[in-house]
């Protein structure tokens, strides 16, 4: 029997759950520092074992955004991720502002589509491209720096 909870997931079983479920990886250091600062967080488990996690990070007033969606591949196709939605849509029901933009990047279109989720264009996206050189303006001069750097 599957248990959902209100919860992280520890930093290892959040790093392996991505890797298995095809994720982009994220490092424990990452993990160490983002996990606690979620606005709200869900796992389910079977026996102990992580099988499916899901998350709610922004600053719980303008913007919030769903990520980290996942179920470990030999559970998925049960019903898993319509749990984890449904604490999530239910958080967010209760403690989020109705105008606040609340998004999420899909790779299951049709799984937040019934959560009230529609594909379009409220606004054109974009992505910091992590360890490239970008101009940066100091007072009194304008110097280079590689992101990601110290």
């Amino acid at each position: 029997m599957d248990q959902i909870q209100e919860d992280l997931p520890s930093v290892e079983e959040y790093c392996h759950l991505r890797k298995l479920c095809g994720m982009a990886p994220r490092t424990a250091e990452a993990a160490r520092i983002g996990l606690p600062r979620s606005l709200y967080s869900v796992t389910v488990r079977q026996n102990g074992k992580l099988i499916g996690m899901g998350r709610v990070i922004g600053d719980l007033g303008c913007h919030v955004q769903i990520t980290d969606i996942a179920v470990h591949p030999d559970y998925q196709r049960q019903g898993i991720s319509h749990q984890i939605m449904k604490k999530i849509m239910f958080f967010i029901e209760r403690e989020v502002p109705s105008c606040a933009f609340v998004n999420l990047f899909a790779d299951v279109h049709f799984l937040y589509q019934k959560y009230g989720f529609m594909e379009g264009t409220v606004t054109k996206g974009m992505y910091l491209k992590r360890n490239q050189t970008v101009a940066r303006e100091s007072s009194d001069e304008l110097f280079s720096f590689r992101l990601g750097d110290s």
